[in-house]
């Protein structure tokens, strides 16, 4: 059951509903200003990782009528997890994991990366195909660079919070886990229809309780753009995800004994838009820092890179829209972390984990995260676990 019902914030037109007690006074607001808005289906789901975001909160599931919010998606469209269960347990590792993390550092590219990728990823011709409508009639859409570059960061990790895992379960099984998303390619679609939103907004003279709250409605002239656009970074971030798990399998049988995949693999997307069923009527849904859980619907909870991850079943929840987390959600700043801690603290929180321990991921540390556990404490209703990983080897972009 949510734990904070809110039905009558300042600015509140639609109910909001929360799964947590943990949450910002500025994100509480924000949630607010979002429920505001005239086309809002329902309420407004806040999920137990909530956090302040730009626009609309992380962790916050959107449901809407005849609109779209694209910096309720964000830059960072289709950015979601894939995890692989292998056969190999425990037992079967080498005591240090060093020379494994090192080949598949050395084998996909990390960092915002761009040109630089080329010698590595080859150009996938089906997706440069699939951009070629949106780029004909939004070329201003690459602002940097060329249009070609896009194809050559698929296989590529990035930064931030994205990763690459290996980990165990209750029961020793290796799982490789890996999050990211659309990459350069989708920043700047999210950016530019962001853009396009706020001058729509200022056209029609919409007044709005937040300017990064623009929206787009349907049958207007760049909805369907957008809605192309958005679809088309979630396959890519699909597709880029893939690559990569291919290439860490790649790796693993080159340095490992041979194995083989025991369990199908596990994809969702935690930033993205799509059209639902949902109470007798399509309506867009977008998770801004949330995942897809329906009823028996498989899916992936990120502890921080210290701390548990969870691979879970969904319950299908109508309240939350069949939604819940997508980690442990930050609790303070990346500018706030590296002022709070050193990167003794980060040796100490990531003690027995094979991983960078030095000032370029202080901002990664787990100590800036919820606790992952709590999170999982106030979804009973919205999922059931079905593996609890640990991880031994974490690269941070």
């Amino acid at each position: 059951m949510p734990i904070i019902t809110d039905l009558k914030g300042s600015h509140s037109q639609s109910p909001i509903k929360i799964w947590t007690d943990d949450i910002e006074p500025q994100a509480l607001e924000q949630m607010r200003r979002v429920a505001s808005l005239p086309f809002i289906h329902k309420h407004v789901a806040g999920m137990p990782d909530i956090h302040l975001g730009i626009g609309a909160t992380v962790g916050s599931v959107i449901a809407t009528v005849d609109a779209v919010i694209p910096s309720a998606v964000g830059v960072d469209i289709g950015c979601g997890m894939n995890a692989v269960q292998l056969s190999l347990k425990a037992s079967d590792l080498p005591d240090s994991l060093h020379t494994i993390r090192n080949a598949i550092e050395q084998c996909i590219p990390l960092g915002p990366g761009g040109t630089h990728h080329q010698a590595q990823i080859a150009q996938d011709s089906d997706v440069a195909t699939g951009l070629k409508p949106i780029l004909e009639k939004h070329p201003q859409i690459i602002r940097r660079g060329k249009a070609h570059h896009f194809a050559h960061q698929v296989g590529t990790l990035g930064s931030g919070n994205h990763f690459i895992e290996l980990c165990l379960d209750e029961h020793g099984y290796l799982w490789v886990m890996l999050h990211s998303g659309s990459r350069g390619i989708g920043n700047q679609i999210g950016q530019y229809f962001i853009q396009l939103a706020r001058k729509e907004m200022e056209r029609h003279q919409i007044q709005l309780p937040d300017r990064d709250l623009g929206y787009l409605q349907e049958g207007s002239v760049f909805f369907n753009d957008y809605v192309d656009a958005v679809s088309w970074a979630q396959d890519y971030a699909l597709l880029n995800r893939q690559a990569m798990m291919s290439r860490v399998l790649a790796v693993l049988k080159q340095q490992l004994k041979p194995f083989a995949l025991t369990r199908e693999a596990i994809n969702c997307h935690h930033n993205f838009v799509e059209k639902e069923w949902h109470d007798g009527q399509h309506v867009w849904i977008t998770r801004k820092g949330a995942i897809r859980a329906r009823a028996d619907e498989l899916g992936i909870i990120p502890g921080s890179m210290g701390a548990r991850s969870y691979i879970i079943r969904g319950k299908g929840n109508p309240d939350s829209f069949c939604s819940c987390s997508h980690g442990a959600g930050r609790s303070m700043s990346r500018t706030a972390a590296k002022k709070a801690f050193t990167v003794d603290d980060l040796a100490r929180q990531t003690a027995g984990i094979e991983c960078r321990k030095d000032k370029g991921v202080l901002d990664e540390i787990p100590g800036a995260y919820k606790n992952i556990d709590k999170v999982m404490s106030f979804q009973d209703d919205l999922i059931e676990v079905v593996h609890t990983l640990r991880q031994i080897v974490n690269i941070k972009g």
